[in-house]
């Protein structure tokens, strides 16, 4: 279960892994995913199961987006790609973690909470109509050389 880097050649793979963890018409396609992983900062990390897309830059990052397939949900993968993206993008330089998250998706917002994340802010309408977004950060610790 341990995550790895995942290229921009692996976005078929993460498009698909996306279409089974969101309903249609949210899931995003490998044109997207070989966009992003192509961009500066963008890094994937994959494991058996799901993934996590996050982005470092100026001393901060953001999770794009975070995938489990349904069949891997509840058995701490989601939680383990987080704090692997976390440590990731605080060795990178990040000093805090911010993410995007459904208002109405309880699941995520307790594991977002759980991780140590708190509310910072709020999104009106970020995923359609009636559907807002609770702006989620977490502090990072910096990572010292040894």
């Amino acid at each position: 279960m341990t995550p790895r880097l995942a290229g921009p050649e692996e976005a078929p793979l993460l498009a698909a892994l996306h279409h089974e963890a969101f309903p249609p018409g949210d899931a995003w396609d490998e044109d997207a995913f070989a966009s992003l992983l192509g961009s500066p900062g963008c890094f994937a990390l994959r494991a058996e199961g799901g993934f996590v897309l996050a982005r470092a830059a100026g001393g901060e990052a953001e999770i794009i987006t975070l995938a489990v397939q349904p069949a891997a949900r509840r058995r701490g993968l989601g939680r383990r790609l987080v704090e692997d993206a976390a440590a990731f993008a605080a060795a990178l330089g990040a000093e805090a973690l911010f993410l995007e998250v459904e208002e109405g998706n309880a699941p995520a917002l307790a594991l977002y909470a759980a991780l140590g994340f708190r509310r910072v802010g709020r999104r009106p309408g970020y995923y359609g109509a009636g559907r807002d977004a609770a702006v989620l950060r977490l502090p990072l610790k910096p990572v010292t050389a040894s």
